[in-house]
């Protein structure tokens, strides 16, 4: 049996004898029409089941009313609230979003953001990947007139509007919590240095050191190349296992937290007694650690609705953005892990 085609609004026009441009002026309440005629379109429209072709509309108005946003990992705790705030934000303004995930690969953000490109997105939501120090491959997005937002993970090899938590401030009130419950030897898991908010948080942990009177130990300070879990462990076993070990681990993730943890404990260290752990970003999975885990909250929800807002009043005004830099507030959420009995 041959399928059923869709009623279009030529349909409706030749059948009610009325123009099309009236049709689609009356569908859309116009108000130099009577109300009789916009009745009577609503009411045809509504029993032959007729649903506009937003393609078509948009072709007309060149743009798509989707937003590509490009993050490293979708199904990263703090990733997926982003993605969740930016999804909620963008329905309300009658947005889609086309999601892509890099991996953590500069190749994959290149493959990404073509692929978005290609598929007409109106603009970019981005966090850039631990690899990328170019962005030729973003700017080829302004070329075209569509704004990007970076978000979390940036660089500044783009010009445009940036979105970061206060990571130097979070991580200074990390650790200047674990110096206030009486640690002294405070290592640091980090990230790479040449990775922006990686570095804020390893100059915010240098920073609270100083300004309590401890000396800074190099070799308390290991990067993390993948921000895994594997990588907790390891390192934690190697200053564990060091001369001089430390009492207390700030991580750079609380994924990295997690698996200095499960050293910790799988080598019968006290936590907190014998050491503190602190993580970064405040995972779920955080407070049903045992024991449960300090960290430092990005507010990955808010980020993610806050980035989307900046994109779509860019959008609005026909914007391409000036080089901004938006800084929210981290929060400290103190757990068992870092306080001492």
């Amino acid at each position: 049996m041959a399928e059923k085609r869709k009623i279009t609004l030529k349909d409706i026009a030749r059948d009610l004898k009325l123009s099309p441009s009236t049709v689609s002026r009356a569908l859309n309440g116009y108000p130099s029409l009577s109300e009789e005629t916009i009745q009577m379109v609503k009411e045809y429209a509504e029993k032959h089941h007729y649903t506009p072709n937003t393609m078509a509309v948009n072709f007309r108005k060149n743009r798509t009313s989707i937003l590509g946003m490009i993050v490293p990992q979708i199904v990263h705790h703090f990733f997926s609230t982003t993605i969740s705030g930016a999804l909620e934000t963008a329905k309300k303004h009658g947005y889609s979003i086309l999601l892509a995930q890099s991996y953590d690969h500069l190749k994959d953000e290149i493959l990404a953001s073509q692929y978005l490109l290609g598929m007409g997105v109106d603009g970019l939501l981005i966090s850039v990947s631990n690899e990328t120090q170019e962005a030729d491959h973003l700017q080829a997005f302004l070329e075209e007139g569509k704004p990007v937002v970076q978000f979390d993970k940036i660089t500044d090899f783009l010009v445009g509007p940036k979105l970061v938590v206060d990571d130097f401030e979070g991580a200074y009130q990390a650790v200047a919590h674990l110096i206030k419950q009486g640690y002294r030897k405070i290592a640091h898991l980090s990230g790479r240095m040449e990775v922006k908010n990686a570095n804020a948080r390893f100059l915010g942990y240098k920073k609270a050191l100083e300004d309590h009177g401890l000396t800074f130990n190099e070799a308390w300070v290991r990067p993390c190349f993948d921000i895994s879990e594997q990588e907790g462990y390891d390192f934690t076993k190697s200053l564990m296992e060091s001369p001089n070990p430390p009492d207390a681990i700030f991580c750079i993730t609380d994924l990295v937290a997690l698996g200095s943890m499960n050293y910790l404990k799988s080598s019968g260290y006290q936590i907190p007694t014998q050491v503190g752990l602190m993580g970064f970003s405040n995972w779920m999975l955080s407070e049903f650690t045992t024991p449960a885990l300090s960290s430092v909250d990005q507010f990955g929800y808010t980020m993610g609705s806050k980035a989307t807002e900046m994109l779509i009043e860019l959008l609005k005004h026909q914007d391409l953005g000036e080089n901004e830099l938006v800084k929210l507030p981290t929060e400290l959420v103190v757990r068992k892990s870092s306080v001492k009995d």
